[in-house]
């Protein structure tokens, strides 16, 4: 059955803001702690007059396996909310910095047990000044006596370090 005139004009037209709203709990499969919105994965929102929804999506680092995983769970929650005519893209420029995660998802990081990303990514991938730390604090201690054990951690955004203090392993989102 057809939905009638009157339901229609019941039923508002999607807007950017609520579309941004319902796909920005998105999690992210990697670090599921994290949203896309807290991640900065999660770029712009554009619904057009006709009810088209367009979701731009910047990866980490490009090749980023996450990303049809992020994309299909974008595609279930919009069409799980009646949004049929979706558009997700894969936008590469400018690259994704870590300066785009939120202070609410290094907060998540940490008290994941991941020490979140310190510092800016470098000027010349569009950040700012560069911070020169001589360590990682540990998430669970908060001790700066860390060290690097590999330049790769669970997933390859991330480096495992190992806290001298309290002696336990962590990953540490890299800054990019």
């Amino acid at each position: 059955m057809a939905p009638s005139a009157r339901d229609a004009a019941a039923t508002p037209a999607p807007t950017a803001e609520g579309v941004r709203a319902l796909v920005a709990e998105v999690p992210d499969p990697e670090v599921p702690v994290l949203t896309i919105d807290d991640l900065g994965v999660l770029r712009d929102v554009v619904v057009d007059h006709a009810g088209h929804v367009r979701v731009d999506i910047t990866p980490t680092y490009s090749g980023c396996p996450a990303m049809e995983s992020i994309r299909a769970d974008i595609e279930s929650r919009l069409a799980a909310a009646g949004h049929r005519d979706v558009e997700v893209r894969l936008v590469l420029a400018p690259a994704w910095s870590t300066d785009w995660m939120s202070a609410a998802g290094r907060r998540k990081l940490a008290a994941y047990g991941i020490a979140p990303p310190s510092g800016r990514a470098p000027a010349a991938q569009g950040g700012g000044p560069v911070s020169v730390g001589l360590s990682v604090r540990c998430p669970q201690c908060g001790s700066p006596d860390t060290r690097e054990l590999s330049r790769f951690g669970s997933t390859a955004c991330k480096s495992l370090w190992r806290c001298q203090s309290c002696r336990e392993p962590f990953d540490h989102f890299k800054a990019f």
